[in-house]
């Protein structure tokens, strides 16, 4: 071709390479779904949507011709991730973890939970690269492992989310309450979800944009105080030298390292909604592997660097460590230290950071929510009519569904000494740990059916580091904690039986939606060399 560089026709020649590729794949897709639909023994599935759970994304969603939009772009999707991560766990809950593991303590349990997300991130990356589909967990369980934990796995990511909007529209009151206390609390809770609801309802850029927004103002607040905290520490602010003394002190105390470790692994749920979203970005193979490598060292260092400032300025035992939660935002441990750095307001300031917390927890379980329960419609393990979609690409009956169960679940709250509303939250305190384990395991059984099909795993448009051993090790710490999740329950003297029922009351739940769907569907676990490695990729011709 005259006139053209010999760089342009190299980028020329990747191009038609891909498309060759994308058309050749196409093609294979076709001929193995038709033999499979016909060679496939009817007993490892309850029917054909079983083995093509995907259709939305070939066109096909049986409603209307409206698709989900790819429009979340790298930095949409990063934020994402951050935002789900940096919230009321590391503003509040940071100073119990201190207070009761010490400050080294707390580094160290924050640390190997983050060894864990690293893994378990490293899997979902290979996975939502290869196969980028939205509310991706309960598919991945699906084709990989077994339909029947895909059906429990996508409710109880569903149940999860849906409760987390009731959570933070009754902590938007709480903290509300702090300048304006005479006002009722579902009064400021209906003025949440309404935008919440509109965002979500507008399209998944409304989405991505104010979550975008509302991550920053937390990352901001973590910089910030990260800054701060060294100026005060070494007495440049507040005029006292603190150094490694109170760290020191402090030092590793014992058991309540284990007390620390079980917070550290609450404080990092939110971190999988990158695989979440990832049916919904731009140009899925480059930009989920670059928020997922970005994210993981930015939540890292933002969650040690901020206790170690933390731990080298207020000693373990200042009783109000213990005391900080969201209705005494003045003593959370940022509060006291922006106090030290002489930031009077420091109060008010931190109770505007964590009701943009709320904000974001809120909009991220909508927008989870939502698209879980609009896959598992497309996979038939939902009604239909929640396929319908507006013309901008939202599942609008999920999100409403969703938005209006995490109201009525918030009403429980008001009521009979808000009983109900305890056991929601019981149901859903391990289903962040349940999804990760779902992820892990899935991942697993997808690398071993990519080789035994015949694939080379470094044709994988991301390859997970040190496989086999990440998953096993991530799946593994979410199991301990799991079980553990329980031990202030179980180590009390004497036990109060209706503590440690409360504490595991999850597990059971999803064992039945298991054992329900498998018993009534008839499923099997999937051989290696039938397991669906096709559909769901047409989307990124």
């Amino acid at each position: 071709m005259p006139g053209k560089s010999d760089d342009y026709l190299n980028s020329k020649g990747s191009a038609t390479g891909d498309i060759h590729e994308e058309i050749h794949l196409h093609t294979l897709g076709e001929e193995a779904l038709r033999s499979r639909s016909h060679t496939m023994k009817s007993d490892h599935y309850s029917t054909y949507e079983d083995v093509l759970p995907f259709k939305e994304t070939m066109g096909d969603t049986g409603l209307d011709s409206h698709q989900l939009q790819r429009g979340l772009k790298a930095r949409h999707l990063v934020m994402i991730s951050l935002g789900g991560t940096i919230g009321t766990g590391l503003f509040l809950a940071s100073g119990a973890s201190v207070a009761e593991a010490g400050p080294g303590g707390a580094l160290l349990a924050y640390g190997l939970i983050g060894i864990m997300i690293f893994f378990m991130m490293e899997s979902l990356g290979e996975m939502s690269t290869y196969i980028p589909i939205a509310g991706s967990f309960n598919n991945y369980a699906g084709r990989f492992i077994d339909p029947a934990l895909g059906f429990a796995l996508g409710w109880n990511y569903w149940y999860s989310w849906a409760v987390t909007v009731a959570v933070e529209l009754t902590a938007s009151s709480m903290v509300m309450a702090y300048w304006l206390p005479n006002i009722p609390s579902i009064v400021w809770s209906v003025v949440y979800l309404v935008p919440l609801l509109l965002l979500n309802l507008l399209s998944v850029k409304g989405y991505g944009e104010a979550e975008y927004w509302f991550a920053m103002v937390k990352v901001l607040t973590v910089i910030i105080f990260i800054i701060l905290g060294i100026l005060v520490d070494t007495g440049v602010l507040g005029g006292i030298y603190y150094g490694v003394d109170t760290f020191n002190r402090g030092g590793i105390q014992g058991l309540g390292t284990f007390s620390a470790f079980l917070t550290a692994g609450f404080s990092f749920q939110g971190t999988e909604l990158v695989g979440v979203a990832a049916g919904e970005s731009e140009n899925p193979r480059k930009n989920v592997p670059k928020a997922i490598r970005q994210v993981y060292w930015r939540i890292i260092l933002f969650y040690l660097l901020s206790l170690l400032m933390i731990g080298l300025i207020i000693p373990y035992d200042d009783p109000l460590l213990l005391k900080s939660d969201i209705s005494n935002v003045s003593v959370s441990p940022f509060t006291l230290v922006f106090m030290k750095a002489g930031i009077q307001p420091a109060a008010h300031i931190m109770n505007a950071v964590i009701l943009t917390t709320v904000l974001s927890a809120g909009n991220s379980g909508l927008y989870a929510s939502s698209r879980t329960l609009y896959d598992l419609s497309n996979e038939r393990k939902a009604p239909k009519f929640l396929q319908k979609m507006t013309s901008r690409g939202v599942p609008i009956y999920c999100v409403l569904i969703t938005g209006g169960i995490g109201m009525l679940a918030f009403l429980t709250s008001l009521f009979g000494n808000g009983v109900v509303y305890a056991w929601l939250l019981n149901i859903s305190s391990v289903t962040g740990f349940i999804a990760w384990m779902g992820i892990c395991a899935s991942h697993y059984r997808f690398r071993k059916a990519y080789v035994a099909q015949g694939y080379d795993v470094n044709d994988l448009p991301y390859k997970a580091k040190l496989f086999p051993v990440g998953p096993i090790f991530a799946f593994l710490v979410c199991a301990f904690v799991v079980v553990g999740q329980g031990y202030s329950a179980w180590s009390l003297d004497p036990i109060n039986p209706s503590d440690v029922i409360a504490a595991y009351i999850g597990i059971p739940i999803v064992l039945v939606f298991y054992l329900g769907y498998k018993i009534v569907k008839k499923t099997k676990v999937i051989p290696l060399l039938e397991a669906d490695l096709i559909s769901g990729r047409h989307s990124l011709m």
